[in-house]
């Protein structure tokens, strides 16, 4: 790594520590230790947080993809540090409730630009967090950059963004112009553990609360066509062949098929992180070989390198998702918990703007400074969103439900 890659938006003294750490070391220190990543511990990553204990939240999937990020990006020879801290952070900005939070909030908060997660990670880690007045946590360019899913404004047609108008100042600085929508390194590795974790362990914790059988899939062709249409649709630019043949393949493999039968014993709990287990390291063990493939098998970082993710194991990393989607998502999107979960967003956000002096003491003088309604009401998103899951409730009872 640079000067370059090292600096950070406010510069800092040296600090010496005793420790001789690198600034990529105190970068994951800083996400560690700040109060967004706790936060996670009770905010919803599929299942409603605290509703299972064996099921994953927003904190022990960042953990995973931490893990992951890690361990891929240092066989690449990425800073290890610097695609930990991208894995570490990079769903810090998601709301309470997950994805369903986030679309409530991307409603409501049309006026001022919308929401996005990812967007909202780097409001978070550059502007919200309390470190370094004016800068967040502070991080470095290398850092921000990595943790950059998304390196581009919210235009038409692409739901996805990861930075809001009013941020654009730092976000420039971490990525100057010429990158254009390029993603480095180390956001492309981070990236792709995301989708392997999620993808993996979301049909892990199905299949464990019984809202995932595999069996089906297996005796039912007419089954696997409708998922592979729902994959065509929503996660994949693939054709219904390619994706047939790769879930032909998938659902051939000893340690799947071992799973069909799933009854919560202990036998089976092994075959299941059985099946975990050989799928993350085959998903992640194939994008480190086509990648070193490509570039030689010497150290890349930063802009030296794509990350190549061979066809069918993104595919069949697709198939897993929709399988989640299919079976998980849509099963609890019925449930009339969904719809209350988006009300309570919903109506906490139009309470808080309406009495803006309930307002936690950081949030409430960034509304009084407010220079127009839309950033006013960016201020209410930022406290909303800042919510774990129970908390949001909780506010939810006092400033609505009880004054009904």
């Amino acid at each position: 790594m640079t000067a370059f890659d090292a600096q950070r938006w406010i510069a800092e003294p040296a600090k010496d520590s005793g420790y001789g750490r690198t600034p990529f070391q105190r970068d994951r220190a800083r996400v560690l230790h700040s109060a967004g990543f706790r936060r996670l511990a009770a905010k919803t990553q599929v299942h409603t947080a605290g509703s299972d204990d064996f099921l994953r939240t927003r904190l022990t999937h960042s953990l995973e993809v931490a893990q992951i990020s890690r361990e891929m990006g240092e066989r690449l020879g990425c800073d290890p540090d610097v695609v930990d801290v991208a894995g570490l952070a990079h769903d810090l900005g998601h709301p309470p409730f997950g994805h369903n939070g986030e679309h409530a909030l991307h409603t409501v908060a049309e006026p001022c630009g919308g929401f996005e997660g990812n967007a909202q990670t780097l409001r978070v880690l550059t502007r919200l967090e309390a470190k370094v007045p004016g800068a967040g946590l502070n991080l470095t360019r290398a850092s921000l950059d990595a943790s950059c899913k998304y390196p581009w404004s919210r235009v038409p047609g692409r739901r996805k963004f990861g930075v809001y108008e009013d941020d654009r100042a730092v976000f420039d600085w971490v990525r100057p112009a010429e990158l254009g929508e390029r993603r480095c390194l180390e956001a492309q590795v981070m990236d792709w553990a995301d989708d392997v974790a999620y993808s993996v362990h979301d049909v892990e914790d199905g299949v464990h609360g019984g809202y995932l059988a595999l069996g089906p899939l297996l005796a039912d062709p007419a089954e696997r066509a409708a998922l592979c249409a729902d994959v065509a649709a929503t996660y994949s630019d693939e054709g219904a062949d390619e994706l047939s043949a790769a879930l032909d393949e998938l659902l051939a493999d000893p340690v799947v098929t071992e799973v069909a039968g799933y009854d919560g014993t202990y036998r089976a709990q092994v075959a299941l992180k059985r099946m975990t287990s050989v799928l993350t390291g085959r998903f992640v063990a194939s994008a480190v070989g086509a990648t070193q493939s490509r570039y030689g098998t010497g150290r890349v970082r930063r802009y030296d390198a794509d990350l190549v993710v061979p066809r069918t194991v993104r595919n069949q990393c697709a198939l897993l998702k929709g399988m989640a989607l299919r079976y998980v998502m849509r099963t609890r999107a019925q449930e009339s918990w969904y719809d209350q979960q988006r009300t309570i967003l919903i109506e906490l956000v139009g309470a808080l703007t309406r009495t803006p002096e309930a307002l936690d003491p950081v949030f409430l003088p960034l509304y009084e400074a407010a220079e127009s309604d839309a950033a006013a009401l960016r201020v209410v998103i930022d406290q909303v969103a800042s919510l774990t899951d129970h908390a949001a409730v909780a506010w939810h009872r006092t400033l609505v439900a009880a004054r009904a």
